[in-house]
């Protein structure tokens, strides 16, 4: 059977991951409403603007929802929503959902001009060994807690994490033809 994974459709690039789910053979939900929270196995926080995505967790009454929903199943958040995933997050703007215990600080590589594509190593996804990874005005997570394993580094940055059922990225995956992050998201979805 199909995963329905729910990918927040508030703001952002949501459409790119819906459209990489569906060619993996998962059902993809756009969610707009906090109520369609309930028919999904998983979620996305896709990449956007982390201040401008706060204000409308808020106005549209996610934040408790998303935290219940993220005890229960697995969360993948990709830059902003990395950012928004965090426990801590330097600018005061940004309210974090403390979904992993990861501190995280906005575009610390730079403004939009300063994004940059690298190929890092990726030993916990099969072969090939690298990942070439999209950084857009991207995060950094500066702190990883205790239980927070780190799976990606770029250079000594961690760019690539998981605690638990939760998953996050300072990168764009979905913005590569290379389906292995969100295969392994999924899996994480099976068990």
């Amino acid at each position: 059977m199909a995963r329905r994974i729910g990918v927040l459709a508030l703001q952002g690039d949501f459409a790119k991951h819906a459209a990489m789910l569906t060619r993996l053979g998962a059902t993809a939900l756009e969610i707009r409403r906090e109520r369609q929270l309930a028919g999904c196995d998983a979620l996305i926080l896709p990449g956007g603007e982390s201040t401008t995505l706060t204000k409308l967790l808020d106005s549209y009454g996610f934040y408790e929802p998303i935290r219940d929903f993220a005890r229960r199943r697995p969360v993948m958040g990709t830059c902003a929503g990395a950012i928004l995933a965090a426990r801590e997050v330097d600018d005061p703007r940004v309210r974090p959902l403390n979904l992993i215990d990861i501190s995280a600080r906005r575009n610390a590589y730079g403004r939009q001009v300063d994004s940059f594509i690298a190929e890092v190593a990726a030993p916990c996804l099969p072969p090939p060994p690298r990942f070439r990874a999209i950084f857009i005005r991207a995060p950094q997570i500066v702190r990883a807690g205790p239980e927070t394993e780190v799976l990606i580094f770029l250079g000594p940055d961690p760019v690539m994490v998981r605690q638990e059922n939760i998953l996050a990225l300072t990168f764009h995956p979905e913005l590569t033809e290379d389906f292995r992050i969100h295969e392994y998201f999924l899996a994480m979805t099976r068990g």
